[in-house]
């Protein structure tokens, strides 16, 4: 399967499992960014809740690599920009438009502060996003080729890099100059590490687990 042409995979007859991970990653895409206005505590770990849908997107990619090849995970990736940046002008827009009177008065306050972000923020988590999941494609993809046959593994350590990589890039082009960023850095990416390491090996695994179930294939690689 992985052999095959990305560009002629995507034209031709795009594999059921393929189809579903791409409808999936999609909708990650944009509700990682709604979540993110939630910061949750992880016993004595602080995290914005955007890493929940973001971790799937790490699973997803790393699974689509192993399966199908880096260059579909890549194209997989590139894709993501789409719903992600349509996403963002679409609530750009609604937030703009004129509030229906009859709205529900604690909504009112509530949906622009919830879902309104400024400009630098949406640029940080555009760059955050290209730079952090096109890396952990890199990642996961070349510690295969240097050796390491488990896929969990593969995934968790491109995960945690790639995951680190996305605090740095997204706290300071959000914040920098605008607050100390150091400890913020720290405390997310910590938790980001444990998460990574928790939870993308389970992910994975289950992943590639439902692709050869609807593609009717044989194992990847190894898990």
């Amino acid at each position: 399967m992985s052999g095959q042409h990305p560009t002629h995979m995507m034209t031709a007859s795009l594999p059921k499992a393929l189809y579903v991970f791409t409808a999936f990653y999609g909708g990650m895409v944009c509700i990682a960014g709604v979540l993110g206005a939630k910061q949750v505590a992880l016993g004595p770990l602080a995290v914005e809740a955007g890493i929940f849908p973001f971790l799937l997107l790490v699973a997803i990619s790393s699974t689509v690599s192993a399966h199908y090849g880096k260059a579909v995970a890549d194209l997989l990736v590139r894709f993501g920009f789409v719903p992600l940046i349509i996403a963002i002008l679409l609530t750009f827009l609604v937030i703009q438009l004129p509030t229906d009177p009859g709205m529900y008065e604690p909504a009112k306050e509530a949906f622009p502060i919830i879902l309104g972000q400024s400009w630098r923020l949406m640029a940080a988590g555009i760059l955050a996003y290209g730079v952090s999941m096109t890396l952990n494609v890199y990642l996961f993809d070349r510690l295969g080729k240097i050796g390491s046959r488990f896929v969990a593994v593969r995934g968790a350590v491109a995960s945690l890099i790639s995951q680190v990589v996305d605090t740095l890039v997204f706290i300071t082009v959000s914040f920098y100059g605008v607050r100390p960023i150091s400890q913020l850095i720290a405390g997310q990416a910590l938790a980001k590490v444990v998460l990574s390491i928790v939870l993308v090996p389970l992910l994975i695994r289950a992943f590639l687990a439902i692709a050869r179930k609807i593609d009717g294939s044989g194992e990847a690689a190894a898990a």
